[in-house]
């Protein structure tokens, strides 16, 4: 990832195949199919949010399509993701779970595609080849262009290098769990080695660092809160934070972070935060 000047929600860094991915996004986890969606994601777009991320397993395709639908800005100025679920992984279901994906959300395309977890030895003695199967398939339809760019969410180094060994293509972008308690080191420098871009989900370590006293405290001498703490400094580590809300007041706080810098010291205070909201959620271990 290029080091470019963040200037704001229309800031964008250049992929790996130059498609241009802007700087922040809002996440939609845990948002249902409902009118509360539409209007959460519409308000978003609306108040310059080009980044809308979501998931085949988040049960909300139909809501953030129709949002975008019913948005007032060109469809070319989004950038939409989508993931494919773990029981479709696999290259003939992938092409079937894509499908269903567009058909849902009523798009002609897909800004990013992501394999959501990647199939581990723990799972099945075959996950390389499942892996390698689903990868190819989104090749397939990012030659087709019906997908602009493909990657991967929760790849360890591990995985992305059993991957990276068979694909043509390599993963434009790794979404992982990133935020202050929790950077996964070891996969950032592994993604920015192959010029893979990260995306931050958790960012607020599912709202567990909203009040945080540490953050909290800080955040007074920048006229800031905790929850903008953390998004700022995840920008600043060169990663696209995706925090996700409904309540429209928190989005619109979510995206005024970028009329500060935070100093180094207190950058590395930050960096200093233990045990502060990682999931549990280790893609090795992971049953579902």
């Amino acid at each position: 990832m290029e080091n470019i000047a963040i200037k704001g929600l229309s800031s964008t860094y250049s992929l790996n195949n130059n498609y241009a991915i802007p700087c922040m996004g809002l996440g939609t986890w845990k948002m249902e199919e409902s009118d509360e969606t539409i209007k959460a994601v519409r308000y978003a777009i609306e108040h310059g949010y080009r980044l809308i991320d979501t998931a085949s397993i988040y049960n909300n395709e139909v809501s953030v399509g129709k949002a975008i639908k019913e948005s007032s800005i060109d469809r070319s100025e989004l950038f939409v993701t989508s993931k494919v679920w773990n029981n479709a992984r696999g290259y003939d279901k992938t092409k079937e779970a894509f499908k269903k994906t567009l058909d849902e959300m009523k798009l002609d395309y897909l800004d990013l595609y992501l394999i959501h977890w990647p199939a581990t030895e723990h799972a099945t003695p075959e996950w390389r080849e499942i892996n390698a199967g689903t990868w190819r398939a989104m090749e397939e339809l990012y030659k087709e262009g019906l997908i602009k760019a493909i990657g991967v969410s929760n790849f360890l180094p591990h995985h992305l290098s059993s991957l990276i060994d068979s694909a043509e293509i390599t993963p434009m972008v790794n979404q992982l769990e990133f935020h202050p308690g929790f950077e996964q080191k070891e996969a950032v420098t592994t993604c920015k080695k192959h010029h893979i871009v990260v995306e931050s989900w958790g960012t607020l370590a599912q709202g567990k660092l909203i009040g945080h006293s540490a953050l909290e405290e800080m955040g007074k001498k920048y006229g800031k809160t905790a929850a903008q703490l953390c998004i700022r400094w995840t920008i600043q580590k060169g990663i696209i934070p995706l925090p996700k809300s409904i309540d429209c007041d928190r989005i619109a706080s979510n995206a005024k972070v970028f009329d500060f810098n935070i100093t180094d010291s207190d950058m590395a205070a930050i960096d200093g935060i233990n045990n502060a909201g990682y999931s549990g959620l280790d893609p090795d271990k992971i049953d579902f």
